[in-house]
């Protein structure tokens, strides 16, 4: 078959729905996975230039479906090359606010969807990636991780995790081939994104880049297409930032 065999989760919208196109764009065949929402991941795979891609659905908190998504990706395109782990949370749960109840819903779920799915996603790919001499992981994760998120402390915690999650297995995954690495973006304009840039606190966002302005999330996957490539193999295990320089970390 022709181009590579590309999973990427949560690619019904945003930063995976621009991943899976620039995928597509450059030849390779992708499964698009989706959680709830049929309707745009179907739109996302109707409009991927060339053939044999295809849609797969994932409740990404279910171990078990995490495994179908992944062995059917393998299997409805031929292997699978790379696997791209987008999807993810970020329900406001402050610590002040809310019963405990609520404080223990939001961390068990958004470290289910997060972390937890992302590890499991890598483990089932893993199987298909070694007997086939490599491959290749991307994680998506925030600058959240390292700036600190005070309504969202468990977004932030479960992007740490997936930083950390990335480069031991970066270390472990080296000698099959396999890289691993990670894009930490800022804010980012798409559709979950449109009502707060639009809001009375879209400016202040903005002004945090010298730039004046957030990233498109076709400037994101432009980054996890190169990480994908065979000359970004010496790259496993970074972690890179892709925030216009709203944040410098040390």
């Amino acid at each position: 078959m022709d181009g590579r065999a590309v999973l990427v989760t949560g690619a019904g919208r945003g930063i995976g729905a621009a991943v899976a196109q620039a995928f597509a764009a450059r030849g390779d065949r992708v499964a698009v996975h989706y959680g709830r929402s049929a309707g745009p991941a179907a739109d996302v795979l109707a409009a991927l230039p060339s053939g044999g891609h295809l849609m797969v659905q994932a409740d990404l908190a279910d171990p078990a479906a995490v495994r179908r998504m992944v062995d059917g990706a393998a299997e409805g395109l031929g292997g699978l090359d790379v696997l791209v782990n987008n999807a993810g949370v970020y329900a406001a749960r402050p610590v002040t606010e809310g019963t405990y109840e609520q404080w223990q819903e939001a961390w068990e779920h958004t470290l289910a969807v997060n972390l937890t799915a992302a590890a499991n996603a890598t483990w089932c790919a893993v199987r298909h990636m070694i007997p086939a001499g490599g491959g290749r992981i991307i994680n998506v994760s925030s600058r959240g991780a390292f700036r600190g998120e005070p309504d969202h402390p468990a977004y932030a915690a479960s992007k740490a995790g997936l930083n950390a999650l990335g480069q031991s297995l970066a270390r472990a995954l080296g000698p099959h081939g396999i890289a691993v690495t990670t894009v930490a973006p800022g804010f980012v304009a798409t559709d979950m994104a449109a009502s707060t840039l639009a809001g009375p606190g879209g400016d202040e966002i903005r002004g945090q880049s010298p730039f004046g302005r957030v990233a498109s999330a076709g400037e994101i996957a432009a980054a996890v297409l190169y990480l994908a490539t065979a000359e970004a193999e010496w790259a496993s295990g970074a972690i890179l930032d892709l925030n216009g320089a709203s944040y410098l970390r040390t």
